[in-house]
Order: C-alpha cells, then sequence, then structure tokens
C-alpha cells in the first residue's frame, strides 16, 4: 500500500493534466482580444531622474504609436512607467490622457499616486477617450523597497525608500471594460503589480472576483542583466495554469509577452537577433476569453496540499 497509493496519487494528477490539455474551449463561450504590451527599456540610474522625465514619456509614446498599428483593443505600459508621481506634476498625466484620446485606444499603465498624503504603487486604465476609467493599488508591497517594515525600530533605513513609504491598496480591482473599445461580451481583467505574481492567493482572488484574464506589469531594472527576469516570468506561468487563464506581462526591461492558460508561453517581446532583456519594442497578440468556470485550484487552493500532508 506505500507504494500502490503514491503511484496511484502520481498517475491520477498526471491523467487530469492531460485531459484538461486535451480539452477544447468551446468556441462560441470564447471571445478574442487584441493586446499589445510595451517594453520601454528604462535603466533604473534613468528612472526617477528628473532629467530624463521626457525622454521616457518620448520613448514610451513613440513606441505606442508603432504598436497602434496593429489595431488593439488594449494597449499596456509596465510598473510606474509614467517618471512622476501623478498628481504632483500633472503635466504629463494630461501629455497621456490626450495621446490616448488621440490614438483611440485604450491604455493600461502604472504610476506612483499620491492621495491624502499617502504614496500608491497603481495600475490606471484610461477609456479611448482618455477618462480614467479604473484605478487599482498595490495590495502586497515590497518590504524595504516600497516600505520599511518596523519603522519605529528600522526608520535609519528610509534612505532605501527614495519616494516615502507606499500605502498597500485595499481593494481587489476587477477593470471591467465595458466602457471601452472591447468586443461584447464585456471583458474583466485585473493586474498584479510588480512581484505580486509569485503570491498564488492574490491571483485567486482576482479570479474569483470576475477576472478574465490577469495582467502583470513589472519593472524588473533591478535584476540587471541576469537569470531573475526569466524567473519572475516563470512565476507568470504558474499563476496562468493555475487558475486557467491567460496572462499578460509588460516588463520595463522585460520579459514581456502572453501566457497561455495551459502555462504555455504564446510571445515575447524579441529584438532582431531574439533578446527579449533590456531592449525596446512591443507585441502584439490575441487572446481568448470567456470561460467563466473556476478551475480547482481556484476554487479550493491549497486544499488538495493540506489534504496529503495530513495523510
Amino acid at each position: 500500500l506505500e507504494i500502490i497509493l503514491p503511484v496511484l496519487i502520481f498517475s491520477l494528477s498526471l491523467g487530469y493534466g492531460f485531459y484538461k490539455l486535451l480539452q477544447t474551449p468551446n468556441p462560441k463561450l470564447q471571445t478574442n482580444i487584441k493586446i499589445s504590451v510595451i517594453q520601454g527599456n528604462i535603466l533604473q540610474e534613468l528612472k526617477w531622474n528628473p532629467a530624463s522625465s521626457d525622454f521616457i514619456i518620448d520613448r514610451y509614446l513613440n513606441l505606442t504609436v508603432q504598436a497602434a498599428k496593429d489595431k488593439s483593443d488594449l494597449i499596456i505600459w509596465p510598473e510606474a512607467a509614467l517618471p512622476v508621481v501623478l498628481e504632483e506634476e500633472p503635466l504629463y498625466y494630461e501629455k497621456v490622457k490626450d495621446f490616448v484620446q488621440k490614438n483611440k485606444t485604450p491604455l493600461l499603465f502604472g504610476a506612483v499616486t499620491l492621495r491624502d498624503n499617502f504614496y500608491y504603487n497603481s495600475a490606471l486604465l484610461l477609456t479611448c477617450e482618455g477618462k480614467l476609467l479604473s484605478r487599482y493599488d498595490k495590495l502586497h508591497l515590497v518590504p524595504f523597497g516600497e516600505y520599511i517594515p518596523l519603522r519605529k525600530i528600522l526608520g535609519f533605513l528610509e534612505t532605501v525608500v527614495p519616494i516615502g513609504d507606499f500605502i498597500p491598496g485595499e481593494d481587489y480591482t476587477v477593470f471591467r471594460q465595458q466602457d471601452i473599445k472591447t468586443p461584447q461580451p464585456p471583458i474583466n481583467f485585473s493586474v498584479l503589480i510588480c512581484f505580486e505574481d509569485l503570491f498564488p492567493g492574490l491571483s485567486r482572488e482576482f479570479r474569483k472576483s470576475g477576472a478574465d484574464f490577469l495582467v502583470n506589469i513589472t519593472n524588473d531594472a533591478w535584476f540587471k542583466k541576469t537569470s531573475s527576469p526569466y524567473q519572475h516570468l516563470q512565476a507568470s506561468v504558474f499563476r496562468a495554469i493555475e487558475n486557467r487563464v491567460y496572462l499578460v506581462r509588460a516588463a520595463n526591461t522585460g520579459v514581456s509577452g502572453f501566457i497561455a492558460p495551459s502555462g504555455r508561453i504564446i510571445s515575447l517581446v524579441r529584438d532582431e537577433t531574439g533578446r527579449n532583456i533590456f531592449i525596446a519594442g512591443y507585441k502584439a497578440q490575441e487572446i481568448s476569453v470567456g470561460e467563466k468556470k473556476l478551475s480547482f485550484y481556484t476554487r479550493y487552493g491549497d486544499a488538495f496540499y493540506f489534504i496529503m500532508f495530513y495523510f
């Protein structure tokens, strides 16, 4: 029994996986949407340098003009793509809104926002008219990168957080696209900012709240030219598989691209030599959404693991 039971469990798990991979979604229940991701490739030493602000915003606008030729339904910029605090330098925000209105394509972008004297790491969705439709404030902050834990004891480390302590958001925001240029029925999605795709519970809650697909916007310039950007990409692969949804990534310096519900990486932003980190570019990809049935993992989380641990 000690041998048979583990073999049986392994076989059932493997068989279930093959069964799910061979299933074909009902095309009548699917809606196609084309998305473009922009990879700005802004070096970390330039990102918050005031002298680089115009260069950075022009880089994103120029890449977006090129991406707009693909006639996408949604364009996505990475985390903190806007190189200023939104409310402190509103002229840059107005420039983006005017651009979106002229371009006539909805834009999701990352920015640092300031409200009631508190900073947030946010994702904002502008309609094709350049109006703010919705905003998500990052829930899971990076210790020592976005806030100082135990500040009364470790306050001397405040220089590590260059802008000041961020405040976590409170809502599992679902961006509902019925008011922007998308096919019917409405398509809903949620955003994971930075390393939030490392935490399965966040993705599960977004999916259970109604997200049809997930988006990860991140910086990753911190990692330099190491294996870390690729390791971060693999975290997104797991979130796509667990929730059986597409996951779209827009990373400042890479890796940006599209992951299928099976975990297969469909396409990535690359240059002519095949490189996908520390290059500027964009990629358009059509994805299918509409499967409202939640996966076992989305519904029950790590219940299977805890059952196995008990036995």
